[in-house]
């Protein structure tokens, strides 16, 4: 708002300025370029008249108005103006007295307010000598960490005997902000702005003792940078003369490189680092040189954090899992609760499951499917005949030959650090003197201690709680301890029905295509099939009947090169002709006898193969009244004779048996 302004009062022309404030006693330079400042001081060299210097509130802001600018600033003399060829002109100002504005004056050309000067408020002669003193000490200390300040400044302050030109001079010399330095310059009581500006000085010094430490640490790691460089550099020039090759520098670096680009852990980069240091030492063709750079090779090849990308999608997870295997719906329901699970768990450890079942039911190919479903890598490790812990472990660097164990030699082979790790046959691991690779497996099968598994060859902690362990056994013949940290789901044999499905959908066309017919060619019917299954194989998988459908293609193939004429195209297989192409059969199935003769009856088995039919045949001799039992019986089966045996006894007087006669046939 501006207003007419009286004859009484102190008008004056305003330079706005940007990123500064002028204080009393102050002298500076300024360049001004903006066409209002421009023709304020015109104006002001007309007249000889003093200009007051207001400071900005947004230094970025181009055409300040009324309101941008501070109410408070310091009237000054212009003590030199010279205009420059580019139209900015460099003045040189002095600062005289505060003052604050009242009211702005109307004038089109430039800012003009009228302005009342301040007044300083004097305090206590003896507080003020005490904190001039007290601003001065703390100065010395200030420009010997701010090398910005030349010392001859020190000299001068020291003569200055006034309080309020010692705060405003010393003010000015500080690196403030230009809120800091306004509110000073809107102090009027010197005590008030001398203790302002020694609490400003304080934090401004403890700022720069801070930065003093951060360059002098940031020097000390570049000068022993710069010794190690210039140290290697003298070693390269002494190899040279020797005439020795810098191959070894070269691949150094290379490996200094694959570190640097290799996410590993802190510990393993340590450890890394501190290896490198000793191969640059030593000769590139001595045993130990070769022993660290295996060592080194391992290190980077293995994933450190190198995931990949899982998928969590449970319909097409479904899908590939009834694609690749018939029936088998309690495993595949349990894979898919996972991925459920882990759509709304992001971070969650991998479940560890334990497939069980007899030979050829899929547990090996279950597994791969698992990988697929759920977009992992897949890595297998057969532990059949394992008997030694450090094939888990790894070797000890100290031993000619060591190598990591199997474990991380799998991750190696995965390429990502949450593949699907399959350990197959983890029942038929054996243990002697060497070490029980089964306790071996514990810390790898637990998902509470796998995070820090550690290798004795890479003697680094190695997380492995990405990792989706699955197990394969044949049988829960396993230490308590190791089964307790698995999920067990048994694999039931294959119904007839599953097995002829299987058969129809995987089994043929794989054959088919081996032996190189076309669907066309060789046909076999359902009956036939199922007479396959039942008569010529005994399986709770499918291996044994995969091959015996192999012998029949075969059979066929064979069949069709014969035929020198060429009529015949195709074999076309029934229930009446398999036994012309399988052979006899080699089992019987579901078949009793077809009298009742006396002392034999029936009896029902179950085996890992399916359900049995069995004639148990009872003959008496003459002896001691003893039982003997032929045959290898389970435990229940004997228990169901000696349960036969006691009904006779109790029973004999009923079927007109004569007591005696158990302890004398």
């Amino acid at each position: 708002m501006t207003t007419p302004v009286t004859s009484q009062a102190h008008v004056f022309p305003i330079l706005p300025l940007r990123d500064i404030v002028v204080f009393p006693h102050m002298i500076v330079p300024l360049f001004v370029g903006r066409e209002k400042s421009v023709r304020a001081l015109e104006d002001v060299m007309k007249d000889d008249k003093q200009i007051l210097l207001v400071a900005q509130k947004n230094a970025a802001q181009d055409d300040p108005g009324v309101d941008d600018i501070y109410r408070v600033g310091t009237v000054s003399t212009v003590l030199q103006l010279l205009k420059l060829p580019d139209g900015t002109v460099k003045v040189l100002v002095e600062g005289v007295r505060r003052a604050r504005i009242q009211r702005f004056v109307e004038n089109p050309n430039f800012f003009q307010a009228e302005a009342d000067l301040i007044e300083e408020k004097s305090g206590d002669a003896q507080e003020i000598e005490a904190l001039s003193r007290s601003v001065i000490s703390q100065f010395e200390q200030y420009i010997k960490l701010n090398k910005k300040i030349p010392p001859e400044v020190l000299v001068s302050i020291n003569q200055i005997e006034n309080g309020s030109k010692l705060a405003d001079t010393l003010a000015s010399h500080l690196a403030l902000k230009i809120p800091d330095k306004q509110e000073i310059l809107e102090i009027e009581s010197i005590t008030e702005r001398l203790e302002k500006v020694f609490g400003h000085m304080e934090s401004e010094i403890g700022v720069l003792q801070v930065e003093k430490k951060i360059r002098n640490r940031v020097k000390r790691q570049m000068e022993k940078t710069q010794r190690e460089y210039y140290l290697n550099e003298q070693l390269k020039a002494i190899q040279k003369e020797l005439g020795e090759t810098d191959d070894g520098r070269d691949e150094a670096s290379e490996i200094e490189e694959r570190i640097k680009k290799t996410r590993l852990s802190k510990e393993a980069r340590d450890k890394a680092m501190a290896e490198l240091k000793k191969l640059r030492s030593m000769s590139p063709m001595s045993a130990e040189a070769t022993v660290v750079r295996n060592y080194l090779d391992w290190m980077l090849s293995i994933p450190w954090k190198k995931r990949s990308k899982v998928k969590i999608d449970i319909a097409k997870a479904e899908e590939v899992l009834d694609a690749d295997h018939y029936g088998l719906e309690k495993v595949k329901e349990r894979i898919l609760e996972y991925l459920a699970v882990q759509q709304r768990a992001q971070k969650m450890k991998g479940p560890i499951l334990c497939l069980v079942g007899a030979p050829g039911v899929g547990k090996t190919s279950l597994g791969k499917s698992v990988a697929r479903a759920t977009g992992r890598n897949f890595v297998r490790m057969s532990l059949g005949g394992v008997r030694d812990e450090a094939e888990i472990r790894g070797h000890r660097r100290t031993y000619i030959g060591s190598m990591p164990g199997k474990i991380i030699q799998g991750m190696k082979k995965a390429k990502s650090s949450n593949p699907l790790f399959l350990l197959d046959e983890v029942d038929k691991m054996g243990h002697d003197w060497r070490g029980d690779p089964a306790s071996a497996l514990l810390e790898v099968l637990d998902p509470e201690q796998n995070n820090t598994f550690n290798d004795h060859y890479l003697e680094v902690d190695y997380d492995l709680s990405d990792v989706m362990f699955v197990t394969t056994a044949n049988t829960l013949n396993m230490p308590p301890a190791l089964l307790d940290r698995m999920e067990i789901i048994r694999i039931a044999g294959y119904t007839e029905d599953e097995k002829v499905e299987i058969a129809r959908r995987h089994l043929l066309p794989k054959q088919l295509e081996a032996h190189g017919l076309k669907p066309e060619e060789w046909t076999i019917s359902d009956s036939a099939l199922r007479d396959v299954i039942r008569y010529y194989t005994r399986e709770s998988g499918v291996r044994n009947l995969e091959r015996e459908l192999a012998n029949l293609v075969r059979k066929a193939v064979k069949e069709l090169v014969s035929d020198k004429d060429g009529k015949k195209k195709s074999v076309n297989l029934t229930s009446k002709t398999l036994g012309k192409y399988a052979g006899v059969r080699r089992y019987r199935f579901g078949e009793i006898e077809a009298d009742d003769l006396v002392g034999v009856t029936t009896g029902l088995a179950w085996t890992e193969v399916g359900g049995e039919l069995l004639s148990i045949e009872a003959v008496m001799v003459p002896g001691k009244g003893r039982m003997t039992i032929t045959g290898k019986l389970g435990d229940v089966m004997q228990e169901s004779i000696q349960a036969a045996k006691s009904f006779v006894q109790s029973r004999a007087v009923q079927f007109g048996i004569t007591p005696p006669i158990f302890t004398k046939r």
